[in-house]
Protein backbone atom coordinates (compact mmCIF):
# COMPACT_ATOMS: atom_id res chain seq x y z
CA UNK A 1 0.00 0.00 0.00
CA UNK A 2 2.99 2.29 0.32
CA UNK A 3 4.07 1.75 -3.30
CA UNK A 4 1.12 3.19 -5.17
CA UNK A 5 1.63 4.93 -8.50
CA UNK A 6 -1.60 6.92 -8.50
CA UNK A 7 -2.65 7.28 -4.85
CA UNK A 8 -1.18 8.87 -1.77
CA UNK A 9 -1.98 6.81 1.32
CA UNK A 10 -1.39 7.96 4.89
CA UNK A 11 -2.51 6.60 8.24
CA UNK A 12 -2.74 8.74 11.36
CA UNK A 13 -3.80 6.62 14.34
CA UNK A 14 -7.12 5.13 13.21
CA UNK A 15 -7.79 7.51 10.28
CA UNK A 16 -6.61 6.82 6.73
CA UNK A 17 -6.39 9.52 4.06
CA UNK A 18 -6.43 8.46 0.40
CA UNK A 19 -5.52 11.15 -2.11
CA UNK A 20 -6.07 10.62 -5.82
CA UNK A 21 -2.67 11.63 -7.14
CA UNK A 22 -2.70 12.23 -10.89
CA UNK A 23 -2.85 16.04 -10.74
CA UNK A 24 -1.47 16.53 -14.26
CA UNK A 25 -4.34 14.36 -15.57
CA UNK A 26 -7.01 15.99 -13.36
CA UNK A 27 -6.92 12.85 -11.18
CA UNK A 28 -8.72 10.95 -13.94
CA UNK A 29 -9.27 7.25 -13.35
CA UNK A 30 -7.16 4.76 -15.26
CA UNK A 31 -6.86 1.02 -14.68
CA UNK A 32 -3.90 1.40 -12.31
CA UNK A 33 -5.72 3.94 -10.12
CA UNK A 34 -8.83 1.77 -9.92
CA UNK A 35 -6.79 -1.32 -9.05
CA UNK A 36 -4.93 0.59 -6.37
CA UNK A 37 -8.15 2.04 -4.99
CA UNK A 38 -9.70 -1.42 -4.81
CA UNK A 39 -6.60 -2.79 -3.07
CA UNK A 40 -6.57 0.10 -0.58
CA UNK A 41 -10.26 -0.45 0.21
CA UNK A 42 -9.70 -4.17 0.72
CA UNK A 43 -6.78 -3.59 3.07
CA UNK A 44 -8.66 -0.97 5.07
CA UNK A 45 -11.66 -3.27 5.40
CA UNK A 46 -9.40 -6.00 6.80
CA UNK A 47 -7.89 -3.68 9.44
CA UNK A 48 -10.27 -3.28 12.42
CA UNK A 49 -8.11 -0.49 13.85
CA UNK A 50 -9.17 1.89 11.06
CA UNK A 51 -12.33 3.79 11.94
CA UNK A 52 -12.50 6.52 9.31
CA UNK A 53 -11.30 7.10 5.75
CA UNK A 54 -10.90 10.43 3.96
CA UNK A 55 -10.86 10.44 0.15
CA UNK A 56 -9.75 13.59 -1.65
CA UNK A 57 -7.79 14.73 -4.71
CA UNK A 58 -4.46 16.43 -5.27
CA UNK A 59 -4.22 19.72 -7.14
CA UNK A 60 -7.16 21.67 -8.55
CA UNK A 61 -9.42 18.73 -9.34
CA UNK A 62 -11.10 16.12 -7.19
CA UNK A 63 -11.50 13.79 -10.16
CA UNK A 64 -12.49 14.64 -13.72
CA UNK A 65 -13.76 11.15 -14.50
CA UNK A 66 -12.22 8.40 -16.59
CA UNK A 67 -8.98 9.00 -18.47
CA UNK A 68 -10.40 9.56 -21.96
CA UNK A 69 -6.96 9.99 -23.54
CA UNK A 70 -5.96 6.57 -22.23
CA UNK A 71 -9.25 5.16 -23.51
CA UNK A 72 -8.54 6.51 -26.99
CA UNK A 73 -5.20 4.73 -27.04
CA UNK A 74 -6.77 1.34 -26.26
CA UNK A 75 -8.04 0.81 -29.80
CA UNK A 76 -9.76 -2.55 -30.28
CA UNK A 77 -9.25 -3.40 -26.59
CA UNK A 78 -11.37 -0.45 -25.45
CA UNK A 79 -14.51 -2.35 -24.38
CA UNK A 80 -12.53 -5.08 -22.62
CA UNK A 81 -10.34 -2.67 -20.68
CA UNK A 82 -13.15 -0.27 -19.76
CA UNK A 83 -15.04 -3.23 -18.29
CA UNK A 84 -11.93 -4.15 -16.31
CA UNK A 85 -11.58 -0.54 -15.09
CA UNK A 86 -15.25 -0.43 -14.09
CA UNK A 87 -14.99 -3.78 -12.29
CA UNK A 88 -12.05 -2.58 -10.19
CA UNK A 89 -13.71 0.78 -9.49
CA UNK A 90 -16.92 -0.96 -8.48
CA UNK A 91 -15.02 -3.40 -6.27
CA UNK A 92 -13.53 -0.44 -4.40
CA UNK A 93 -16.90 1.31 -4.04
CA UNK A 94 -18.62 -1.85 -2.84
CA UNK A 95 -15.95 -2.39 -0.20
CA UNK A 96 -16.10 1.22 0.97
CA UNK A 97 -19.89 0.97 1.24
CA UNK A 98 -19.81 -2.17 3.38
CA UNK A 99 -16.84 -1.58 5.65
CA UNK A 100 -17.50 -0.42 9.19
CA UNK A 101 -15.08 2.49 8.83
CA UNK A 102 -16.80 5.75 7.93
CA UNK A 103 -15.89 7.06 4.47
CA UNK A 104 -15.63 10.84 4.23
CA UNK A 105 -15.23 12.32 0.75
CA UNK A 106 -13.63 15.78 0.63
CA UNK A 107 -14.37 17.21 -2.82
CA UNK A 108 -11.68 19.79 -3.47
CA UNK A 109 -12.53 20.83 -7.04
CA UNK A 110 -14.29 19.54 -10.13
CA UNK A 111 -16.03 16.19 -9.70
CA UNK A 112 -17.02 14.94 -13.15
CA UNK A 113 -18.11 11.59 -14.51
CA UNK A 114 -16.65 8.84 -12.34
CA UNK A 115 -15.40 11.57 -10.02
CA UNK A 116 -19.00 12.65 -9.47
CA UNK A 117 -19.93 9.02 -8.84
CA UNK A 118 -17.12 8.56 -6.33
CA UNK A 119 -17.97 11.80 -4.53
CA UNK A 120 -21.61 11.04 -3.83
CA UNK A 121 -20.91 7.43 -2.78
CA UNK A 122 -19.32 8.55 0.50
CA UNK A 123 -20.96 8.13 3.89
CA UNK A 124 -20.40 11.84 4.48
CA UNK A 125 -19.53 14.31 1.74
CA UNK A 126 -17.83 17.67 2.23
CA UNK A 127 -17.29 20.01 -0.71
CA UNK A 128 -15.17 23.12 -1.02
CA UNK A 129 -16.97 26.31 -2.03
CA UNK A 130 -15.23 26.31 -5.41
CA UNK A 131 -16.06 22.69 -6.26
CA UNK A 132 -18.50 21.69 -8.99
CA UNK A 133 -20.34 18.56 -10.03
CA UNK A 134 -21.30 17.23 -13.47
CA UNK A 135 -22.04 13.76 -14.82
CA UNK A 136 -20.55 14.35 -18.30
CA UNK A 137 -20.83 10.71 -19.42
CA UNK A 138 -23.16 11.22 -22.38
CA UNK A 139 -21.00 14.11 -23.58
CA UNK A 140 -18.57 11.48 -24.86
CA UNK A 141 -21.14 8.85 -25.73
CA UNK A 142 -20.84 6.78 -22.55
CA UNK A 143 -23.27 5.74 -19.83
CA UNK A 144 -22.85 6.25 -16.07
CA UNK A 145 -20.89 3.90 -13.83
CA UNK A 146 -19.39 4.05 -10.35
CA UNK A 147 -22.72 3.36 -8.58
CA UNK A 148 -24.22 6.70 -9.67
CA UNK A 149 -27.31 5.05 -11.19
CA UNK A 150 -27.89 3.49 -7.75
CA UNK A 151 -27.20 6.48 -5.52
CA UNK A 152 -28.44 9.42 -7.56
CA UNK A 153 -32.15 8.44 -7.76
CA UNK A 154 -32.06 7.72 -4.04
CA UNK A 155 -30.39 11.01 -3.19
CA UNK A 156 -32.18 13.44 -5.50
CA UNK A 157 -35.13 11.55 -7.02
CA UNK A 158 -35.55 10.10 -10.49
CA UNK A 159 -36.33 13.38 -12.30
CA UNK A 160 -33.28 15.22 -11.01
CA UNK A 161 -31.14 12.15 -11.66
CA UNK A 162 -32.40 12.15 -15.24
CA UNK A 163 -31.62 15.86 -15.53
CA UNK A 164 -28.04 15.30 -14.37
CA UNK A 165 -27.46 12.29 -16.59
CA UNK A 166 -29.14 13.49 -19.80
CA UNK A 167 -28.18 17.17 -19.81
CA UNK A 168 -24.79 17.05 -18.03
CA UNK A 169 -25.70 20.23 -16.20
CA UNK A 170 -23.03 21.58 -13.88
CA UNK A 171 -23.94 22.11 -10.23
CA UNK A 172 -22.07 24.48 -7.95
CA UNK A 173 -21.27 23.26 -4.47
CA UNK A 174 -24.23 25.24 -3.10
CA UNK A 175 -26.57 23.68 -5.69
CA UNK A 176 -25.19 20.23 -4.84
CA UNK A 177 -26.03 20.91 -1.20
CA UNK A 178 -29.51 22.15 -2.09
CA UNK A 179 -30.05 18.97 -4.12
CA UNK A 180 -28.93 16.79 -1.16
CA UNK A 181 -25.96 15.39 -3.09
CA UNK A 182 -23.55 16.42 -0.34
CA UNK A 183 -23.68 17.08 3.39
CA UNK A 184 -21.79 20.36 3.81
CA UNK A 185 -20.03 23.14 1.93
CA UNK A 186 -16.90 24.54 3.57
CA UNK A 187 -14.38 27.23 2.62
CA UNK A 188 -11.69 25.91 0.31
CA UNK A 189 -8.89 26.44 2.80
CA UNK A 190 -10.77 24.53 5.53
CA UNK A 191 -11.79 21.47 3.53
CA UNK A 192 -9.21 19.02 4.90
CA UNK A 193 -9.35 20.57 8.36
CA UNK A 194 -13.09 19.91 8.49
CA UNK A 195 -12.67 16.42 7.00
CA UNK A 196 -10.04 15.52 9.60
CA UNK A 197 -12.18 16.90 12.41
CA UNK A 198 -15.13 14.84 11.21
CA UNK A 199 -12.94 11.74 10.89
CA UNK A 200 -11.76 12.24 14.47
CA UNK A 201 -15.35 12.49 15.66
CA UNK A 202 -16.21 9.23 13.91
CA UNK A 203 -13.04 7.53 15.16
CA UNK A 204 -13.98 8.41 18.74
CA UNK A 205 -17.46 7.00 18.24
CA UNK A 206 -18.78 3.45 18.23
CA UNK A 207 -17.53 1.73 15.08
CA UNK A 208 -20.09 -1.06 15.41
CA UNK A 209 -22.92 1.47 15.56
CA UNK A 210 -21.61 3.33 12.49
CA UNK A 211 -21.22 0.05 10.61
CA UNK A 212 -24.79 -0.94 11.47
CA UNK A 213 -26.12 2.41 10.24
CA UNK A 214 -24.21 1.94 6.97
CA UNK A 215 -25.82 -1.48 6.52
CA UNK A 216 -29.30 -0.10 7.25
CA UNK A 217 -28.83 2.72 4.72
CA UNK A 218 -27.62 0.27 2.06
CA UNK A 219 -30.73 -1.90 2.38
CA UNK A 220 -33.41 0.69 3.09
CA UNK A 221 -34.71 1.07 -0.48
CA UNK A 222 -34.63 -2.63 -1.37
CA UNK A 223 -36.13 -4.19 1.76
CA UNK A 224 -39.80 -4.36 2.62
CA UNK A 225 -40.91 -2.64 5.84
CA UNK A 226 -40.92 -5.91 7.78
CA UNK A 227 -37.55 -7.05 6.39
CA UNK A 228 -35.98 -3.71 7.25
CA UNK A 229 -37.40 -3.82 10.78
CA UNK A 230 -36.05 -7.33 11.23
CA UNK A 231 -32.63 -6.10 10.14
CA UNK A 232 -32.97 -3.20 12.59
CA UNK A 233 -33.81 -5.61 15.39
CA UNK A 234 -30.87 -7.89 14.69
CA UNK A 235 -28.38 -5.05 14.35
CA UNK A 236 -29.46 -3.19 17.49
CA UNK A 237 -29.20 -6.46 19.42
CA UNK A 238 -25.70 -7.05 18.05
CA UNK A 239 -24.70 -3.51 18.99
CA UNK A 240 -26.14 -3.90 22.49
CA UNK A 241 -24.16 -7.11 22.99
CA UNK A 242 -20.89 -5.48 21.90
CA UNK A 243 -18.31 -3.80 24.14
CA UNK A 244 -19.25 -0.43 22.64
CA UNK A 245 -22.92 -1.02 23.37
CA UNK A 246 -22.24 -1.97 26.96
CA UNK A 247 -20.01 1.08 27.41
CA UNK A 248 -22.51 3.44 25.79
CA UNK A 249 -25.39 2.24 27.96
CA UNK A 250 -23.25 2.34 31.12
CA UNK A 251 -21.99 5.84 30.34
CA UNK A 252 -25.54 7.11 29.80
CA UNK A 253 -26.66 5.58 33.09
CA UNK A 254 -23.64 7.04 34.90
CA UNK A 255 -24.07 10.45 33.21
CA UNK A 256 -20.55 10.51 31.71
CA UNK A 257 -18.98 10.57 28.27
CA UNK A 258 -18.56 7.06 26.80
CA UNK A 259 -15.06 5.76 26.18
CA UNK A 260 -15.44 3.48 23.20
CA UNK A 261 -12.61 1.01 22.62
CA UNK A 262 -10.31 1.89 19.72
CA UNK A 263 -10.10 -1.74 18.62
CA UNK A 264 -13.82 -2.47 18.79
CA UNK A 265 -15.30 -4.07 15.67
Amino acid sequence: MNHNETLLYSKNDDVVTITLNRPNEANCLNIVLCEELARAARNIDADPSIRAVIITGSGRFFCAGGDVNAMFALGENLARDIKHLADEFHRALSTFARMKAMVIVAVNGTAAGAGFSLAVAGDFVLASESSSFTMAYSKIGLSPDGSSSYYLPRLVGIRRAQDLMYTNRVLTSKEALDWSLINRVVPDERLLIEAESLAKMFSNGASGSNGAIKKLMTHTFSNSLETQMELEGRLIAECAASDDGAEGIAAFNEKRRPNFKRTSI
